[in-house]
């Protein structure tokens, strides 16, 4: 039975690929008091085409409830995977969780245990998850928050990551992330690095801390209500190699399995601002 409201995937054939799940909410179910997200389709609709032209075979779930986004990655964490396994979750959220359509709360280190068995072991999962970990905005702000009543998270959040997984969040914890009809600044700035600067060759950790360094130095929301405000992506990885997901197969020669505390560091260029939030 299709999970939400859409269900779309794309790819080639039956053999094995590196797989991609894009869940995104943006619209709520009636008498959910959460504001829909008009942005989170133009995020999904780049993803998916980038994605797709990497080799992902991608599946778009649109609007989920929470029930249907754990039976999602229950199911997910069981099918077969090339080498990389990647998730984005766009929703409003709290630290350590995301909502579902329905309103209720998603814990996410459940999402992530589903993940650490045999079946996925030595394989690159990443998760990308769009929304907020707090209310460290003024009020009235359009951000990807909802209040405070799911419990604080602890330290379990973090353990339950697997072996060989990345997880990288738009904002600190106890902070907004900003959404615009335009799309996410931190989607959309990692839409760029994958798609026309360069980022499909490099290794994960120098992609996702261009990331970080592109989103925090380059964007800043304006108007009278933010003034200024910025965000700051933050990412937690127990992977155990370095590993290139986006790159092409030559790309890779002579990579695969070094220790990752060889990474050499860089440092990122600047780019064009995203445009700024309301």
């Amino acid at each position: 039975m299709p999970l939400g409201k859409a269900v779309r995937e794309d790819g080639a054939g039956e053999e094995e690929h590196n797989r991609a799940v894009l869940v995104s909410v943006a619209e709520f179910d009636h008498g959910v008091n959460l504001r829909d997200r008009p942005g989170a389709a133009k995020d999904t609709k780049r993803l998916h085409r980038i994605l797709t032209k990497l080799g992902f075979k991608v599946k778009i779930h649109t609007d989920p409830s929470s029930e249907e986004i754990y039976s999602l990655f229950k199911k997910e964490s069981q099918q077969a995977v090339r080498d990389c396994f990647l998730a984005v979750l766009s929703s409003h959220g709290v630290d350590g969780h995301v909502f579902g359509a329905d309103g209720q709360p998603v814990r996410l280190a459940r999402l992530f245990s589903c993940f650490d068995h045999a079946h996925m072991e030595g394989k690159t999962k990443l998760f990308f998850i769009q929304a907020c970990r707090g209310a460290e905005l003024d009020d009235g702000v359009e951000v990807d928050s909802a209040g405070s009543d799911v419990p604080e998270v602890t330290f379990s959040q973090y353990l339950s990551v697997p072996m060989d997984t990345a997880v990288m969040y738009a904002t600190a914890p106890g902070y907004g992330a900003f959404m615009h009809p335009l799309g996410a600044v931190f989607l959309q700035t990692l839409c760029d690095l994958l798609e026309k600067e360069g980022g499909r060759d490099l290794e994960l950790t120098r992609l996702l801390t261009r990331l970080s360094h592109r989103v925090a130095y380059t964007f800043q929301a304006k108007g009278q209500a933010l003034g200024g405000k910025k965000e700051m992506p933050c990412f937690l990885t127990r992977m155990t190699k370095e590993v290139f997901p986006f790159a092409k197969p030559e790309k890779q020669t002579g990579a695969n399995g070094l220790s990752a505390t060889s990474l050499v560091s860089t440092v990122p260029s600047k780019s064009t601002c995203i445009p700024s939030m309301r």
